[in-house]
């Protein structure tokens, strides 16, 4: 959400400006100066803890010498800043106006005062940079090079100042690259004839931005060969380095300000040939909504404990996030980095108890539980199943194939074929059905995959064809098909479970009381395996039947064997032991590990929310659950006598009130704020990953870095530009970013009067 300006005649915001806002401060006499300064007659009955949180005013206001940086990526005010510089008189042009800022009228003895103050002001201010000046004359005496002036006082020379906009030309050329996803590298040598040079795309938007009249480049480069790269591979990679951080920084200082947070990772994902790690973080920001940001890509390690300690370190040291204030981890990964990332969460549990480990509210818990199986049979059982979905997904033509397929199947029960043919249409892997809706479908998919891949008339690519043919043998496979059955029936017991965790906040609630029926549920199928394991296996019989597939022991194990073979070992006691027993086991205890007495204890917490409360006719016990966030209560002395207040607002509301049926409409209630407890035990709640983002613009994170990595090629990505691409409407500094790089960088900067760029020592040329 922007910020507005709140000084009069002022219309600047911060999603339109580059400039930094600034905060009321919290010290009653400082604000009151603020105040008075502004002139507005609305801003005076309000407290300080009021202006602070809700009113800000943008650096035009402020002298240059009252702003300096607090960090490389921090621009803040000094503790004795006041605004002086407003405009008081513009909105006299414009009497009608409906918008504009109330102004306050002063009298005259206002205006003396004023006055006074600001003679007052100025004679100090004089005063002290007269001490200043005889402090630097004396140190000047005793210390060479007048080590004690400030950096501030010394205005920069004119070479200096071509400097800093050289640097600012290449900074908006960087970030427009990464907004507007354009890759860095242009034609590759393989791509042109000999002798022929090309520029990358930076330098080629360099030399549109000369050709369209910018003067600072064109004075630069007007003497070099159009031969030579303009600026180094080097010198963009640590210019882009410096962007993303600037631009993180803005996200992680809303998360300081916000305290608690949960972290969520993605899937492991290519980037330009390595892996890495997308990393979320949920908080909920000033305006009481709950948002779900990328803010980087973690370089993925093979050693689950070394991956532990360097994803610490990145979120502690690198992005200075305390962990303290964690209270939720998941991560969405495939099979293969499941049980690594498992590795992660347990080590930091032992450091932070209540980063509490949780299931991510964007994976359906039957997908999420598939994945984590530690069975490569159902590893690759879920990578044909996506290939599967991303074959027909990509081919228009073969989802129609697919429908007259399933029309020709279907034909005694068409409801059950339009169903399955508007699955088809969808990302069904990721269902809480996705193995049922698969086992529906297989007979349709293997017909249609056999008749595209058989087909003689020239009616299917090569690719389609080739990738048709290799699916239908492997869902054809007696080792996939058991695999399916047998999940399809195991994750049964989960299914509504499941659902339930992603529907409304009173399901969430229901949900996690149901938790001991569903262990005891899977208990009841682990005491009784036999009985079970003979239905499910005599169902993926029948299926292999009708597919026309031999039933036999996978090739491998066969192999394996050589002149050992046991021939009592048949199929049903081999996937028996081999898939029903420990998958099962891993359910189970996956179960427990995820619902752990604290995520269930913080759960029970969702009775605070008004409709669950009245679902359980208002009689509810929080203070026996919140415990575990009692130093994280402004009052926790009061906690008690504020929930029963909470409980008697709600059980005595009027007629025509609803009760508010989620966390995000309890956190934008008007009287929130005098439930203090309340509200810090729902922001709390509401960043769980378990938790879903009511307001899907504040949950676009994931929707962005999801369509970054879709439309670009896995040689194209960068993990700064995709930072640019993904939270483009981030304001950033340029000026800042100049800064920076002409401190961290002080040797690459020194401007040459041969007009040879300043990294002439890591230019190439391609002559």
């Amino acid at each position: 959400m922007p910020n507005f300006c709140a000084a009069p005649n002022c219309t600047r915001k911060s999603t339109q400006s580059d400039l930094a806002f600034f905060r009321f401060p919290r010290d009653p006499a400082r604000c009151q100066r603020w105040v008075e300064n502004c002139r507005r007659a609305d801003l005076e009955d309000k407290t300080p803890d009021q202006l602070n949180k809700h009113y800000r005013l943008c650096a035009k206001h402020f002298e240059t010498s009252m702003i300096c940086r607090s960090s490389p990526y921090r621009t803040v005010l000094r503790d004795n800043a006041v605004p002086t510089i407003f405009d008081l008189t513009s909105h006299l042009n414009k009497p009608h106006s409906r918008y504009r800022k109330r102004i306050k009228e002063l009298s005259e003895d206002e205006i003396r005062t004023l006055k006074q103050q600001k003679i007052d002001e100025a004679f100090e201010q004089q005063q002290g940079t007269q001490e200043c000046n005889e402090s630097n004359a004396q140190n000047a005496v005793s210390e060479e090079g007048g080590q004690g002036q400030e950096e501030e006082a010394v205005p920069l020379t004119l070479e200096e100042r071509e400097n800093k906009d050289y640097l600012k030309s290449l900074f908006e050329i960087l970030i427009l690259m990464g907004k507007q996803n354009i890759p860095l590298d242009g034609h590759t040598v393989d791509e042109l004839p000999e002798g022929i040079f090309a520029s990358d795309n930076f330098q080629a938007l360099l030399e549109y931005r000369i050709n369209s009249g910018d003067e600072v480049l064109r004075k630069r480069f007007e003497m070099t060969a159009v031969n030579v790269e303009y600026c180094s591979k080097t010198q963009q990679k640590q210019m882009l380095e410096i962007c993303e951080n600037c631009v993180r920084e803005e996200t992680l200082r809303e998360i300081r300000d916000s305290h608690f947070f949960s972290i969520v990772t993605d899937d492991v994902v290519d980037i330009a040939g390595e892996e890495h790690l997308p990393v979320l973080v949920r908080f909920v920001d000033d305006s009481h909504n709950l948002r779900e940001e990328f803010i980087g890509f973690l370089p993925y390690e093979a050693d689950p404990e070394m991956l532990a300690v360097k994803f610490h370190a990145t979120i502690t040291e690198k992005w200075g996030l305390n962990m303290e204030y964690c209270r939720g981890q998941a991560y969405i990964v495939s099979s293969g980095f499941a049980s690594k990332m498992k590795v992660v969460a347990t080590r930091l549990l032992e450091k932070y108890p209540q980063a509490v480990y949780t299931l991510c509210s964007s994976c359906a818990l039957n997908v999420w539980l598939a994945k984590s199986v530690p069975v490569v049979g159902v590893s690759i059982a879920l990578g044909t199943m996506e290939e599967v979905c991303r074959l027909f997904n990509q081919s228009p033509q073969l989802l129609v194939e697919l429908d007259n397929t399933i029309s020709a199947l279907f034909q005694d029960n068409e409801e059950k074929g339009n169903e399955l043919k508007q699955i088809c249409r969808s990302q069904w892997t990721g269902r809480h059905d996705t193995f049922e809706v698969l086992v529906d479908l297989m007979q349709a998919l293997v017909l249609c995959l056999d008749a595209v891949s058989s087909d003689t008339t020239v009616r299917w690519n090569n690719f389609i064809a080739g990738r048709a043919f290799v699916l239908s043998s492997a869902l054809t496979d007696f080792d996939f098909i058991v695999t399916i059955v047998i999940m399809k029936n195991l994750l049964s017991f989960t299914r509504a479970f499941g659902r339930n965790l992603q529907g409304q906040t009173s399901d969430v609630f229901f949900a996690a009381g149901s938790l001991t029926a569903v262990l005891h549920s899977l208990n009841e199928v682990m005491e009784h395996i036999e009985v079970y394991h003979e239905f499910w296996f005599e169902e993926a019989t029948n299926l292999a039947t009708k597919l026309d597939v031999q039933i036999k022991l996978p090739g491998k194990f066969r192999r394996a064997q050589q002149g050992d073979f046991d021939p009592d070992i048949t199929s049903e006691n081999y996937y028996k032991e081999i898939l029903s027993v420990p998958t099962l086991e891993h359910i189970i205890q996956e179960l427990k590990d995820i619902f752990s007495e604290q995520h269930l204890k913080a759960l029970k917490c969702l009775s605070l929310v008004p409709s669950v409360m009245g679902q359980l006719k208002f009689n509810t016990s929080e203070e026996h659950h919140a415990d575990m966030f009692k130093n994280d209560l402004p009052n926790p002395d009061t906690l008690s006598a504020e929930l029963h207040c909470w409980r008697i607002k709600w059980k005595h509301r009027g007629k025509d009130i609803e009760l508010p049926a989620t966390i995000y409409e309890a956190l934008h209630l008007p009287d929130i704020k005098f439930f203090p407890n309340v509200y810090a035990l729902l922001k709390v709640l509401c960043i769980l990953p378990l938790m879903k983002v009511e307001n899907e613009k504040y949950g676009i994170g994931r929707k962005r870095l999801k369509a970054y990595l879709k439309n670009t090629l896995t040689e194209h990505r960068s993990s700064n530009l995709a930072l640019l691409n993904i939270n483009f409407d981030i304001k950033h500094d340029l000026d800042l970013m100049v800064d920076t790089y002409i401190k961290l960088y002080p040797d690459k900067v020194e401007f040459h009067q041969d007009g040879i760029p300043p990294n002439s020592s890591e230019v190439t040329e391609n002559a």
